[in-house]
């Protein structure tokens, strides 16, 4: 298994715990979050980039993102980095996410300049919509697997 961090931040040696913003995890220990390779993709995207994405039961997966932050996809760069996975564990399956409770360091990394060139080497649909509310709620009632971050960074709801 190969855990990875994505990153708008280059040369990252070392990962401390940090305690969750997520007020549903545990605030009283820190975490150092992964993510593993099928989850990578979710995550190939300018930090806050609010976006919907989604596996359908044929395995096509799909990525949509607000026509307002195209210009940052094609300018934006990131580093992944790899973690060595013996001190991770699952925290949540569906997504892929690993964490750790201690410092973690790289065992490698690697820059993206061309965020849409990695989406489709992974076999991402990219879509550009104009607002993300009517597909977030389509997906949420749906039966797919999917993954929604960032949407505070969204257009309001229409």
């Amino acid at each position: 298994m190969r855990l990875f961090h994505v990153s708008e931040e280059p040369d990252i040696q070392v990962f401390v715990p940090r305690v969750p913003l997520r007020k549903e995890l545990d605030q009283t220990k820190g975490l150092v979050w992964a993510l593993n390779e099928a989850g990578l993709p979710n995550f190939l995207t300018p930090r806050e980039c609010p976006r919907v994405t989604w596996l359908a039961s044929s395995g096509h997966r799909c990525l949509a993102i607000e026509h307002a932050w195209h210009k940052r996809m094609l300018n934006t760069t990131l580093y992944i980095y790899e973690f060595d996975p013996a001190r991770f564990y699952l925290q949540d399956m569906c997504a892929g996410y690993y964490v750790s409770e201690h410092t973690e360091r790289p065992i490698g990394w690697t820059r993206i300049d061309d965020l849409y060139g990695a989406l489709f080497e992974h076999g991402v649909e990219v879509r550009l919509v104009n607002n993300l509310w009517p597909l977030r709620d389509a997906v949420v009632n749906s039966t797919v697997n999917f993954s929604i971050c960032d949407m505070w960074n969204a257009q309001p709801k229409e």
